[in-house]
């Protein structure tokens, strides 16, 4: 786990690939020492003819792959002794000592000039990617271990080589009598994906605060899609959807209310039961190309003190093994009921790389919500009351 109780690390993705590229660099700091130990023992150990000192040659040219260019240019003269040593030892004619030493002397000063060039880059890239980051961290922030009542444990990864976001999208927010979460997944991958994220969740920031309920909430990040199809940059833009499932947690009542544009329905647990959420009338997701005259549902679900709802998307879902067998989620989480909130997303992460055929390959977001407490009405917001709350108007 990480220090942050409500992000797991994520050893898969990002966190995984720079493991085995510091392990890549440690094995290229060492092969250059290697070659030269190596090519001596064996010249030392074989007849003159065989002329294992040639080898050497090949110790500049890989220093330069990990080493700086001081670094490179001085094991490049290492060799260069010890290929002079072994050369006297041999007693090679002196023209061909020198010839040696000259053709090497080419190659480590071409390997210290193809270090240093190689600096510069890392070091643009490395500035390339702080910029980077920050752009997506700008755009998805882990959430707080808590809002309000609700605790906040976190998986999230992103599909894409390098990436830290990727079209699925989550956010929750603390507004007056209780705390409003989005999760949803964009149709697609890549920056594409990512841009019509970052236009949904700058919607849900802006709504989640004045939007009456859930059904206003959901209209407002239909407006916003269909402004951004507008101004699309891409021609694919015009029509990408975006699958969403809306929470409403109330600081003074044991529910959780629910609307689903198009999204999985969510797993509740309370105690060592689970169970996926009816959703008896799911909406279309937002943005969807088509023309549907229905209504909003918005679900009203019990959720008491210590009881658990798990949000995710089909990187989750449809996960599947090498036989096509779908991720068994339900029965996951019904094996973890008894473990701590903080574990179960990497828990989670860990089973799908192993369940899944090839890892976890696409975007992937769980979002565990647990209810904490049950405080008192919050005398800026009236409570409603209602068991369900149908809405007419545009679909999601």
């Amino acid at each position: 786990m990480s220090a942050d109780p409500t992000v797991t690390v994520r050893p898969s993705g990002p966190a995984r690939r720079g493991h085995r590229a510091e392990f890549r660099y440690a094995i290229g700091r060492v092969l250059p020492f290697l070659v030269i130990v190596l090519a001596t023992l064996a010249d030392l150990l074989t007849s003159p003819e065989e002329r294992f000192d040639r080898f050497l040659i090949a110790a500049p040219a890989l220093a330069a792959a990990t080493w700086s260019a001081l670094g490179t240019v001085l094991i490049g003269s290492l060799a260069m002794v010890v290929t002079a040593l072994l050369t006297v030892r041999d007693a090679n004619p002196y023209h061909t000592v020198v010839a040696g030493q000259a053709v090497l002397a080419l190659v480590v000063l071409a390997a210290g000039v193809s270090s240093r060039v190689r600096q510069r880059r890392e070091e643009e890239l490395r500035r390339i990617s702080a910029v980077a980051e920050a752009a997506q961290s700008a755009v998805l922030r882990p959430p707080p271990a808590r809002l309000g009542t609700v605790g906040l444990r976190l998986l999230y990864e992103a599909s894409d080589e390098g990436a830290d976001v990727g079209g699925d999208f989550y956010k929750a927010l603390k507004v007056p009598g209780a705390v409003r979460i989005v999760v949803g997944d964009v149709q697609g991958k890549g920056l594409p994906a990512v841009e019509a994220a970052s236009v949904l969740l700058g919607s849900f920031r802006e709504a989640a605060y004045t939007a009456p309920d859930l059904p206003a909430l959901a209209r407002r990040l239909e407006t916003s899609m269909a402004r951004y199809a507008e101004r699309a940059p891409e021609p694919e833009g015009a029509d990408r959807f975006a699958t969403v499932l809306l929470a409403e947690i109330p600081d003074d009542r044991p529910v959780i209310r629910l609307l689903s544009c198009g999204h999985p329905a969510p797993l509740v647990q309370r105690g060592r039961t689970v169970s996926a959420v009816e959703l008896s009338a799911p909406s279309v997701p937002v943005h969807l190309p088509v023309t549907v005259d229905a209504a909003f549902t918005v679900e009203e679900v019990p959720f008491g003190a210590g009881d658990r709802l798990l949000m995710v998307t089909d990187g989750v879902t449809e996960t599947r093994d090498g036989g096509g067998a779908f991720y068994p989620l339900e029965q996951r989480l019904r094996d973890w009921a008894g473990e701590p909130a903080d574990l179960i997303p990497g828990l989670l992460r860990e089973d799908l790389e192993r369940f899944g055929a090839h890892g976890l390959d696409d975007d992937t977001t769980a979002l565990l919500v647990v209810r904490e407490a049950v405080g008192a009405p919050d005398a800026r917001t009236p409570v409603r009351r209602t068991a369900a709350v149908r809405s007419a108007g545009a679909p999601c």
